[in-house]
């Protein structure tokens, strides 16, 4: 039913607007919800490398993270091979400067700057000159993380020290990825079976920063306290 309203909350059929509702309270459309969900779910799982591989935690969360990883990535927008080549192009005139955003299959990590005021250019037609920085919607994240999110976006972006000047003739700019198809949308909501796209945003948020939590417990050590005998047993059945 959420996503029939958020459809129905839509006028252009091909798109959905962003910032627009979605049928429920507080909660806007987002404006790019692909490459946000990417930059989580990568963060997420290097995170997940600092565990042992015995740790049960990992092996789940690493699992669930890898499928829905697949899953978001296996939607590719229209015009997307066209601009990731344009975005290499880029890269590779300063290739130190994005290094942190690059991955090992090539592509990149990063989520799109996206305007509620309209000053950028959410279906990726053309270049803006918006430089890199990241949006997500809902309350999930802390000020203190949302600082954390945009000093880390930011140092991707910045320009350089004055004495590096006659290296970097001008800033580079980012382009942002085009936007995925309402349809294709819908179709990783029905395949994640979580809610609405921007909902599994704010789960990838919060599991993100558990992953943290679960490391400064050390969650892979035996219990400094042993249960008693047959505390975790659940009940029989009867004969």
């Amino acid at each position: 039913m959420r996503l029939t309203l958020r459809l129905l909350a839509n006028v252009k059929p091909r798109y959905l607007e962003p910032f627009a509702p979605t049928g429920l309270t507080g909660l806007t459309t987002h404006p790019s919800p692909r490459p946000t969900l990417i930059y989580l779910y990568s963060n997420t799982l290097q995170k997940l490398t600092a565990f042992p591989e015995t740790s049960a935690y990992r092996q789940s969360a690493e699992a669930l993270t890898r499928h829905r990883l697949q899953i978001v990535e296996s939607k590719k927008p229209p015009g997307f091979d066209a601009w990731l080549e344009r975005v290499r192009k880029t890269v590779g005139a300063e290739p130190e400067r994005f290094a942190r955003l690059q991955r090992s299959d090539g592509t990149f990590t990063h989520a799109a700057a996206e305007q509620a005021d309209g000053s950028d250019n959410v279906r990726g037609e053309e270049w803006d000159g918006e430089g890199l920085s990241a949006s997500t919607e809902g309350p999930a994240r802390t000020p203190q993380e949302e600082a954390q999110w945009h000093k880390i976006m930011e140092e991707s972006s910045e320009t350089t020290e004055k004495a590096e000047a006659d290296f970097y003739n001008e800033t580079m700019k980012w382009e942002n990825e085009p936007a995925l198809e309402a349809q294709q949308i819908s179709e990783i909501e029905h395949e994640i079976g979580a809610g609405l796209i921007e909902e599994v945003i704010q789960v990838a948020e919060a599991e993100m920063k558990l992953v943290d939590d679960m490391y400064q417990s050390k969650v892979w050590e035996e219990l400094e306290e042993k249960p008693s005998p047959g505390q975790w047993s659940y009940f029989e059945r009867g004969n």
